[in-house]
């Protein structure tokens, strides 16, 4: 009886431990595997102005009745971040308390716009109720949705002080909201384009060849 105890107790500390072992391995390949996979950034699309450029000045009204300017050279104390939205876009719904609690981090050096289009006024009076932005400018302008190109939704631009396009794309999450600061911050156009650029900067050296070692 006691033989029998002891053998299943050793049993059991062998199965304990062949567990840790399998758990630490597991562990350490999702540690890899986090720092290979690249940070995914906003969906660029290739239509629109391009980054770097200056962008067009688009004067409209504010659905809350004030003149609002974005884009142009007319220089501005703050960069803007203008996020296009619609009321029938439950993507939108969810991001839109994301995109407040971005443009409050940045300490007042961005100001946030939301735009969309459609000529149902109550209906987007009604939008702008639900998720609490009265506080923020509300475009409906259909001028502005063509000049940048939006084709699909969520969509977000960032425009600096000078009216330089500093980045635009398809934003689905809060970490693509966030490639599009860290782009304009970091003077890279695109997430991947920064993975690619600091992955050439590790790759080793190539030996030099004969003659230039001659020399």
């Amino acid at each position: 009886m006691n033989e029998a105890l002891i053998i299943s107790n050793i049993i059991l500390w062998v199965v304990v431990i062949a567990l840790t072992i399998l758990l630490f391995a597991v562990t350490r390949q999702v540690g890899i595997l986090h720092e290979r996979v690249a940070p995914a950034g906003a969906l660029q699309p290739t239509s629109g102005p391009k980054i770097g450029e200056i962008t067009e000045e688009i004067r409209t009204t504010s659905l809350q009745g004030n003149s609002v300017l974005i884009g142009g050279t007319q220089e501005k104390e703050n960069a803007s971040l203008v996020l296009f939205i619609s009321p029938t876009c439950p993507v939108c719904k969810e991001l839109v308390p994301t995109a407040k609690s971005l443009a409050k981090a940045e300490l007042n050096q961005m100001r946030l716009f939301f735009a969309s289009d459609g000529e149902d006024l109550k209906q987007h009076k009604n939008y702008i109720h639900d998720l609490e932005i009265e506080d923020y400018p509300y475009l409906v302008s259909e001028a502005l949705g063509m000049y940048y190109q939006v084709s699909k939704l969520p969509f977000a631009v960032l425009i600096d002080g000078n009216g330089i396009l500093r980045s635009k794309g398809l934003v689905n999450t809060r970490e693509h909201l966030e490639s599009l600061i860290e782009s304009m911050n970091t003077g890279i156009a695109t997430v991947q384009e920064y993975v690619a650029s600091k992955s050439e900067s590790v790759k080793p050296k190539t030996k030099l060849s004969a003659a230039e070692n001659m020399s």
